[in-house]
């Protein structure tokens, strides 16, 4: 007679909720649909979004540098009576193509935004040969932007993924830290990194670097709803109607917080939690748990914005692939 195989079970109802909990959604089941919605219809700005950008006034810039060639085969730019003495605005470029000049500063590597400012203010900034102290300034790729004497150029997008371990603090800069997330990837590149939004230091799991500083605010504003998965474990069972009241939604001291999906993960160990949510709030999945009597031993975050952990061992890390990039700024 064939054994039964015990694990078949298990298997089966692996990240399945209790069919008699309503509202109580699978984030297995979840991440498998969103993963395959977004890959395949990718977001596009509608035209409306583009006219209220062009809208948008534009402050002080600077002109490039002209190398002395004139540009051909294109009216706009010729020395015909009918263009004669006009510039083209922004000299041929175009003005999403300008940054302010702090966060130019910024993304050479140079120092943050707000130390750009100050070193705006003291006058060791210039820009095509003039000296610049106005904050606000706005710059272009082609202007020459020069701190202390040295021509600065921005720095190449970098994008690194980690898999974060226990007992690391994640900050790019603290004394009384035995060890950062920055000692873990201080080696895989020479740009200045930091963080995309943190993990506590029990926390474990998927943390994303960049030095991409309009990135890093998309993904971590509440307003673009990116979603985290985290797999809990627990020092004890969790309760059905404890589930459901979590589904339903928790008063927490700072607000009301209901989470996109919750579930056991196995039906067999429901000590086991798979929730996903968007909040961005402080310790926001332990807070959940503690306020209904329950001790997390585990919090590992398995998903982040559409990037999940796959073939990355704890405590590795390794460069985003142009697909996932692609992706990322598409959100």
């Amino acid at each position: 007679m064939p054994r039964e195989n015990k694990n078949s079970k298990s298997r089966s109802n692996r990240g399945r909720p209790e069919k008699n909990i309503p509202g109580v959604k699978s984030y297995r089941k979840r991440f498998d649909e969103e993963e395959k919605t977004e890959n395949r219809r990718p977001r596009i700005k509608s035209n409306k979004d583009n006219s209220e950008q062009k809208e948008k006034p534009v402050r002080k810039s600077y002109p490039a540098k002209s190398s002395g060639s004139r540009p051909s085969g294109n009216r706009k730019f010729s020395d015909s009576k009918r263009g004669a003495g006009k510039k083209h605005p922004s000299n041929a470029i175009g003005r999403f193509d300008e940054m302010r000049l702090n966060r130019f500063i910024s993304n050479s590597g140079v120092c943050s935004r707000r130390e750009a400012d100050k070193h705006i203010e003291s006058g060791s900034v210039s820009v095509n040969g003039e000296i610049v102290t106005e904050l606000g300034t706005k710059v272009t790729p082609q202007d020459v932007v020069k701190f202390d004497g040295r021509r600065l150029k921005p720095e190449p997008k970098v994008y690194i993924l980690l898999n974060k371990p226990k007992n690391v603090v994640t900050t790019t800069d603290d004394p009384h830290a035995e060890k950062t997330v920055m000692d873990i990837v201080k080696n895989a590149c020479r740009e200045r990194i930091y963080p995309v939004g943190r993990l506590d230091k029990n926390t474990t799991g998927i943390l994303l670097f960049t030095n991409d500083g309009e990135m890093s605010k998309r993904l971590t504003h509440p307003s673009n709803n990116n979603k985290k998965i985290y797999q809990v474990s627990l020092d004890k069972p969790v309760l059905k109607n404890h589930l459901q009241q979590i589904a339903d939604g928790i008063e927490l001291e700072d607000g009301l917080i209901t989470p996109d999906a919750i579930s056991y993960i196995d039906s067999d160990h429901k000590e086991e939690i798979g929730i996903e949510i968007h909040s961005g709030k402080n310790r926001i999945v332990r807070r959940i748990f503690e306020h209904l009597g329950y001790d997390v031993k585990k919090l590992d975050r398995v998903y982040f914005a559409g990037l999940t952990k796959k073939n990355l061992s704890r405590g590795k890390w390794r460069f985003l692939s142009q697909k996932e990039i692609n992706f990322l700024k598409m959100r």
